[in-house]
């Protein structure tokens, strides 16, 4: 089954997130806590900044799926990032991964946002035979740039 997170969902949801940093060869990456996803997924006042799905099976969370949304100048219109796609793998290969896509696919249908992109490992071969099998297209020719630490906070600093 696959449903939106709830607030009750968020331990199981750090689980997954700390497998996928283990099976992405970062495990310190995941730093998250479960304060930090209330605050973003469930906050007291104002608006989420982030959602999640989750794919559950005999009442266990086994499979994640967290977004956020993005903006279009050349559509001017929202869209959606996939941040996170992640199955237990005793699971993978059920269906589940591919369940999750498309609820996020109607997501995006129902609410008129014309993209949904993420990005993937160049190593994971399995996930990548799943995007293109669904239609996904790789965007070759753009490049995802990041910023963090020292640089950030110097950049930031000339601000």
């Amino acid at each position: 089954m696959i449903r939106e997170a709830t607030e009750q969902d968020i331990p199981a949801i750090l689980g997954l997130v700390k497998e996928l940093a283990d099976y992405e060869k970062e495990p310190e990456a995941a730093v998250g806590t479960v304060d930090s996803y209330r605050a973003v997924l469930f906050p007291q006042t104002g608006s989420p900044t982030a959602w999640a799905h989750v794919a559950e099976v005999d009442g266990r969370v086994v499979g994640i799926a967290l977004w956020f949304l993005t903006f279009s100048t050349w559509t001017g219109r929202n869209g959606m990032w996939l941040e996170d796609l992640y199955v237990s793998p005793e699971h993978r290969g059920s269906g589940l991964g591919r369940q999750l896509l498309a609820t996020l696919a109607r997501v995006c249908t129902d609410r008129g946002y014309p993209r949904m992109e993420w990005t993937v490992l160049n190593w994971n071969t399995p996930a990548i035979e799943l995007y293109r099998h669904i239609g996904a297209v790789p965007m070759e020719e753009w490049t995802t740039q990041r910023m963090t630490g020292e640089a950030l906070a110097a950049l930031g600093s000339t601000a």
